[in-house]
């Protein structure tokens, strides 16, 4: 059973990644509940509800720190995906990206912006 701040979290988290949401985390659930639980919980139940900041800026910002790890591409790609149902608009991620190369060099830059390119594309396919 749900305990309320996991609810809290994936009430936030549909907000952010729309329907992909439930299919992401029962992914991880399928190898570990508890991970899952965490994701849910920390993250989007307890950051993501705050009322410092707007979701869209949230979203912006997570995309920021994931093309500066440069290895986290799939995670970015669900991101590009929330600030987009955020508000954001592409020109936005593409810049915040951009703006990255000064704090992660060109090879994380780019591999950010390449995963940015297939979801634009796999939106408007």
């Amino acid at each position: 059973m749900a305990n309320e701040l996991y609810r809290k979290g994936m009430q936030e988290m549909r907000k952010h990644l729309g329907p992909e949401a439930d299919h992401y985390i029962e992914n991880i659930k399928e190898i570990s509940p508890e991970f899952a639980k965490v994701n849910v919980e920390f993250p989007f139940g307890e950051l993501y509800t705050r009322d410092v900041l707007d979701d869209k800026t949230r979203e912006l910002c997570t995309v920021a720190a994931l093309t500066v790890q440069g290895f986290a591409t799939p995670q970015l790609k669900i991101h590009v995906h929330a600030a987009l149902n955020c508000g954001a608009s592409r020109k936005e991620v593409v810049e915040v990206i951009t703006q990255m190369i000064a704090y992660c060099g060109f090879p994380a830059a780019t591999n950010a912006l390449m995963g940015a390119k297939d979801v634009f594309a796999e939106l408007d396919a």
